[in-house]
């Protein structure tokens, strides 16, 4: 009999691990989501041809609480879990990947960075308005000469007592050109390799700062994707986060939440793809039926339906582990490498499903193929989680 209520203990202790059912706050958050996301499919086409960034959106997620979900209320932020952001940022890029994508760099980059290492100044300064939405936030790591190896810094932040000198290009960076406030990666001590490498915060406007053209893409084109280049910028010294050469394990721990994040647009775009083209199967008309009753597109829904639900799964239990404070970036790597492989292959299928009709801009699923492509690129290519995953299995 011991042994019996002994292992109810266990279940009542451990049923959060196994217990799949969101909460009535994850619920709302899902639900207020998906109203906004609603209003993004209008507009969304011309947005992509014209790569116009989506001002009035973002100003709105604002007004939402969805760009500052994570950051504590005491900086005005929704005080948030991972949790309700990933559902978040799922619902938005199931319309428009472009709008999650700016949401996501904003929340997981720059805000996650200034509330766990910035100080309470910087946080009053900078976490504060970015937390309202009233500012927007850019990460600045990628450089010509360094992009999956990100400890080949070559912008320099020299050390001149009071302040840093800032030299160098970094590129392919989100919300480049309309953001307010900079998180930049630098080399200050070249002899000491990435343990010589600062974050700094980089105000828009300041002197030597310009901001390059704005990237013509493939996909995502109502984000603003531009370089950066510095020349003799002084970076006041109270803008470094944290200690002298924090700079490398700063960007890779933003980097392993920015992974949930990119894994939450990844499935969204899957799942978007994926419900137009159940919905456009049970429409069109051949050979007398339905095309979702033909067993070829059958097989292909089924298929579409698993690998998302497994992609959700992965993903959910990355933000959970990491707002339990438990170790996550394998997880998060696993996320990141699965969703995006799943956004793909799901969206290259609704094209399929659509036939002629998928080729076209109208009927939305050709926007997401593109769409799909950049998420087993940035934040870490799909090559690179393999690497991330591997290393903490074998270490």
């Amino acid at each position: 009999m011991q042994a019996y209520y002994y292992y109810l203990y266990l279940i009542t202790k451990y049923r959060a691990i196994m217990y799949f059912q969101l909460n009535e706050e994850h619920e709302l958050i899902r639900q207020t989501a998906r109203e906004f996301a609603k209003s993004l499919r209008e507009g969304a086409i011309e947005r992509d041809e014209k790569a116009m960034f989506p001002f009035s959106s973002v100003k709105q997620m604002g007004e939402l609480g969805f760009m500052g979900m994570m950051v504590e209320e005491q900086y005005g932020g929704a005080g948030m879990d991972t949790l309700a952001y990933a559902i978040a940022i799922e619902e938005i890029s199931k319309i428009d990947a472009s709008v999650g994508v700016i949401m996501s760099a904003h929340n997981s980059l720059v805000l996650y960075g200034l509330q766990a290492f910035g100080n309470e100044v910087q946080k009053e300064k900078y976490l504060r308005p970015l937390a309202s939405g009233e500012k927007l936030g850019a990460f600045a790591l990628s450089e010509p000469e360094a992009g999956s190896d990100a400890t080949s810094q070559h912008t320099t932040a020299i050390d001149k007592g009071d302040h840093y000198l800032l030299n160098g290009t970094k590129n392919w960076i989100t919300n480049g050109g309309n953001a307010d406030i900079y998180l930049v990666i630098a080399q200050t001590h070249p002899e000491k390799g990435h343990r010589g490498i600062n974050a700094l915060i980089v105000d828009k406007g300041m002197d030597g700062f310009t901001i390059g053209p704005k990237e013509n893409k493939l996909g995502i084109r109502s984000s603003d994707t531009h370089s950066l280049l510095f020349s003799d910028v002084k970076v006041p010294k109270e803008n470094r986060i944290a200690d002298d050469g924090f700079g490398f394990k700063f960007a890779m721990r933003t980097l392993d939440g920015g992974r949930i994040g990119i894994a939450a647009q990844a499935l969204g775009i899957a799942a978007g793809a994926y419900e137009l083209a159940l919905a456009y199967s049970k429409e069109r008309i051949t050979f007398g039926k339905p095309i979702c009753e033909h067993q070829a597109i059958q097989f292909k829904l089924a298929d579409m339906e698993v690998e998302i639900e497994a992609a959700r799964l992965l993903t959910y239990k990355a933000a959970w582990l990491k707002d339990h404070g438990k170790a996550y970036a394998k997880e998060a790597a696993m996320a990141k490498l699965f969703a995006s492989e799943v956004a793909m292959k799901t969206t290259v299928e609704a094209v399929q499903i659509h036939g002629g009709y998928g080729y076209v801009k109208e009927y939305h699923v050709e926007r997401m193929m593109r769409d799909a492509k950049i998420t087993q690129i940035y934040e870490g290519t799909s090559e690179i989680q393999r690497l991330v995953i591997a290393r903490d299995i074998l270490k």
